[in-house]
């Protein structure tokens, strides 16, 4: 059964890095960023890909540490078909090119651990009707 590769919807291609999609099962592959839209391949799997035009990118979130010294992963939201989250070696480079793209603002920085816990309190805080007393 031989497998052919699908199209690029890229016409012409800022980066290419090696990274992690982490759908489901991590797989590991090449990021592409191009004029079109974002664009991850297996490379074992030609027909485990990834194509995310730039026109249903909603915002990309990055999760970042250490004053962003370090960068770990990034998620890209879409309008219609959820969040789909990748790492690469150089995660600074791949979020550069996507800044061509995505405008600015929606490019955010992800809530830290701490944030999140907080944001769970006042929550409880604010609904006595869900307290166990």
């Amino acid at each position: 059964m031989l497998e052919e590769m699908v199209a690029s919807k890229n016409t012409s291609v800022d980066l290419v890095a090696k990274g992690t999609s982490f759908l489901g099962l991590s797989s590991y592959g090449q990021i592409m960023v191009g004029n079109n839209a974002f664009e991850f391949y297996n490379d074992r799997n030609v027909a485990d890909y990834i194509q995310i035009p730039w026109e249903e990118v909603d915002y990309v979130c990055a999760s970042v540490y250490f004053k962003g010294k370090w960068i770990p992963r990034y998620a890209i939201a879409t309008l219609h078909n959820g969040t789909y989250t990748f790492a690469s070696k150089e995660p600074l480079k791949v979020l550069k090119a996507i800044k061509k793209y995505v405008p600015a603002d929606h490019i955010v920085k992800s809530l830290t651990f701490f944030q999140v816990v907080k944001r769970g309190l006042k929550r409880k805080e604010k609904d006595p009707a869900k307290s166990v007393n």
